[in-house]
């Protein structure tokens, strides 16, 4: 989607917060269409070229209150939800929401 023109703005709930934390290392890459020459790649891997190339991305309200991290753990960039404007940007019909 980037990569026709498509600003993104990526969400981290839950685990996937963990992908925000500096230094967060996946157990296990993600297998690549064999068309990509790079095989195999971790998901902070991904998460690092979508910011890269402009991605926004912030961590839920509740993730770094459910553990035992602060802001100054999240890599530099990654950004904590306000829940009043992720909940209006969820529901802006202009603006596809996707899940994953």
């Amino acid at each position: 989607m980037q990569q026709q023109g498509t600003d993104l703005h990526i969400l981290l709930c839950d685990a996937a917060g963990d992908l925000a934390v500096d230094g967060y290392a996946s157990a296990e890459a993600i297998n690549t269409p064999p068309s990509n020459p790079a095989g195999q790649v971790k998901p902070e891997g991904v998460l690092s070229m979508l910011m890269s190339n402009g991605t926004s991305v912030d961590v839920c309200a509740i993730y770094l209150p459910s553990s035992d991290l602060g802001e100054d753990n999240l890599r530099e960039e990654v950004g904590v939800a306000a829940p009043g404007p992720m909940a209006e940007m969820m529901r802006d019909p202009s603006i596809p929401v996707y899940n994953f």
